[in-house]
């Protein structure tokens, strides 16, 4: 007698919502799903009991006849897919059919439905996958789901359940996911008869974020439209980004269909190029939340999980996040239907992309992108326009007047005197600084000769400066009469950083030849990664030679870091190519070297700066296009403005 047997349908369908349904949440994704692939502008779901006792969910869709309802509830019984092509290029939410039945083999489930045509709806009645009942009654159009009792068959899996608090949680991240993926419909949640969340369809996306992640301030936004760059398969199904969609910059093709019937993903288009698009809002990364969930995703309109994704925009803040924080906001990813497969997991919470190095490249640009919108917006809030010609004024006025005082520039030519505190002439540094001991931390204003500056220079960066607070701090007034501090480190940091970047990757860093070479001993470990860096080394702006042994003579360094102990210099990048360079990526390791030679080369703090050298930061910073945090994260500068300090003081 054969040992194998088939199982009862009852049995495979509990065993099928073992996968399918997790937890109640799983439940309210399952019909959401169903409700925004039958077209509803208004979904209504109602919690009892934290989804164990009650769910409903009421949505006003096209709605199901009697015969869809039926075979709906039946196995894999759906009409978004036909055939096995279709799998290739999924443009619907749902498509599997394991939900309907799975679900009701756990549970009391009630179904009823009317299309837009019929004179009455119709009711079907489940108990934990046994057809019960069937009759026509009159309803609205529109599906109602009724999940009572969940697990009631299953009390193992409802010993598993977390407590209420958490399972209802889970409930309110499932509709704000789908609340951001379909901005143009109204959703209502009400747990125990109370309303938890309400979205309005005539919510902005930017407004629906802000109240979902309690942010009041400004996003960065990410958008970036399809292009050849942007191309990441040249056949089969394709999607267009041109159309209006609840995310600026999307497609979307209106109503889809039904629970059963053929339809499109919100933000899905069945013409036009074959195109990658990315768009969203993105905090910005002062006000990035620690943790691990403050970033959303979507693609093509499905709430999904992508580690992918999640480092792209991380690698496009690169240096502009602090350690330990992490990316908050949102993130929406359309792609041509044929090149994401979600069909990974019956959850269909996880994705497989196609081009995974192309989309992660895209998403890290696009992001990038956003910062630099970002930045210019805060120079135009904080500094006064520059024209080319006033530039060019400032600098060569500048130059001038500081040939006069100083000894000669480091910098190469063209640039402002900026100089750090190694390397400035001591009497012109210090000049208000007493040979004592220094005095406690207080905002010292600008002496007169101090705030001697040429015309042109002061009207480089339109602001005014007020004093400098424990030789670290630049106090200044804006041009729009706000109250502006700079942290001097952290802003020559930035600029330094920015400047050997950009000679790094020309092939090049700017170097110094030493007058009298340095000699390092260097351990074994460390005598090996500079045969292996020698490429990057160089390339960094020094030049050594063996001397015999583990012993290495340093003859030139970078420019920038000529003041700096060579030696100490050279030992700390070998450090860091050493320090776990194998667990992260190449580009990673060397933005840290730089990161490090340049808050090494910057200006300290507790350096006292001259007038005209807090003027040339100051200018340089209102023309970069990267300067509000240094590379380690740190925020560069806090804009107050007029309204805020007179609130301090209840003015307003």
């Amino acid at each position: 007698m054969s040992k194998i047997r088939i199982l009862p349908e009852q049995l495979a369908n509990r065993i099928a919502a073992g996968e399918v349904v997790e937890r109640p949440a799983s439940v309210v994704k399952e019909l959401l799903e169903n409700s925004l692939d039958a077209g509803a502008r208004r979904i209504e779901i109602e919690i009892e009991g934290s989804g164990t006792r009650l769910i409903r969910v009421i949505d006003n869709g096209e709605g199901m006849d009697e015969d869809d309802m039926l075979l709906c509830l039946e196995r894999h019984g759906t009409s978004k897919i036909g055939a096995a092509h279709d799998l290739s290029a999924i443009t619907s939410l749902g498509f599997r059919g394991e939900a309907i039945p799975s679900i009701g083999s756990v549970s009391r489930m009630t179904i009823t439905s009317r299309t837009q045509d019929a004179p009455l709806g119709t009711r079907v009645v489940l108990e934990y996958g046994k057809l019960l009942k069937v009759h026509e009654i009159g309803c609205s159009r529109g599906t109602i789901f009724e999940i009572r009792n969940l697990f009631g068959n299953t009390p193992a899996r409802r010993k598993f359940l977390r407590s209420g608090r958490t399972e209802q949680a889970h409930i309110e991240e499932v509709v704000k996911s789908y609340a951001l993926a379909a901005s143009a419909t109204t959703f209502i949640l009400r747990v125990d008869a109370r309303e938890v969340l309400h979205f309005e369809e005539n919510q902005s996306l930017a407004d629906r974020l802000k109240a979902i992640i309690h942010y009041q301030g400004h996003f960065m936004e990410v958008r970036t439209s399809g292009d050849k760059g942007n191309r990441t398969s040249d056949t089969g199904p394709s999607m267009a980004c041109g159309r209006p969609s609840s995310i600026p910059g999307a497609c979307d093709t209106g109503p889809s269909m039904a629970c059963g019937r053929p339809s499109s993903i919100p933000g899905a288009s069945d013409t036009g190029p074959s195109m990658a698009c990315v768009t969203g809002y993105l905090l910005p990364p002062e006000a990035v939340v620690s943790g691990s969930a403050g970033i959303r995703l979507l693609v093509n309109g499905r709430a999904v999980r992508d580690r992918t994704i999640v480092h792209a925009v991380a690698e496009g803040l690169r240096n502009f996040l602090m350690k330990g924080k992490n990316p908050a906001g949102l993130i929406h990813l359309r792609l041509p239907p044929e090149d994401v497969d979600v069909n990974v997991h019956p959850t269909k919470q996880e994705i497989r992309l196609h081009n995974g190095q192309a989309i992660h490249q895209m998403i890290s640009q696009a992001v990038e992108q956003a910062m630099q919108g970002h930045q210019k917006k805060i120079q135009s809030v904080i500094f006064r326009p520059q024209t080319h010609s006033q530039h060019e004024s400032a600098i060569q006025s500048t130059s001038e007047e500081s040939s006069q005082r100083t000894a000669p520039s480091r910098l190469a030519p063209g640039q402002e005197p900026l100089l750090t505190a190694a390397s400035a002439d001591p009497a012109l540094l210090h000049t208000a600084e007493p040979a004592s001991p220094a005095p406690p931390p207080a905002i010292r204003p600008l002496t007169k000769s101090q705030q001697a500056l040429p015309e042109a220079s002061a009207h480089g960066h339109g602001l005014k400066v007020i004093g400098h607070y424990d030789n670290l701090y630049i106090f200044c007034q804006s041009a729009g009469g706000g109250l502006l501090v700079v942290d001097q480190h952290a802003a020559h940091e930035r600029l330094l950083f920015e400047e050997l970047r950009g000679q790094f990757m020309q092939g090049h860093v700017t170097s110094q030849t030493l007058l009298f070479p340095a000699t390092v001993d260097l351990s074994i470990g460390e005598a090996e990664r500079v045969e292996q860096y020698a490429t990057e080394i160089r390339q960094m702006g020094f030049t050594v030679r063996e001397f015999g042994g583990n012993s290495f003579i340093i003859s030139a360094v970078p420019a920038m870091a000529g003041q700096c102990n060579p030696g100490e210099l050279f030992v700390d990048i070998l450090e860091r190519f050493g320090s776990g360079a194998e667990k992260k990526e190449r580009g990673s390791v060397l933005d840290d070297i730089l990161a490090s030679m340049a808050c090494k080369a910057a200006v300290k703090a507790g350096d006292a700066l001259h007038a005209r050298e807090i003027d040339a930061l100051l200018s340089r910073m209102a023309r970069a296009d990267l300067f509000s945090h240094c590379p380690h994260g740190r925020p560069v500068l806090k804009h107050f403005t007029a309204m805020e300090v007179k609130k301090w003081f209840h003015r307003s």
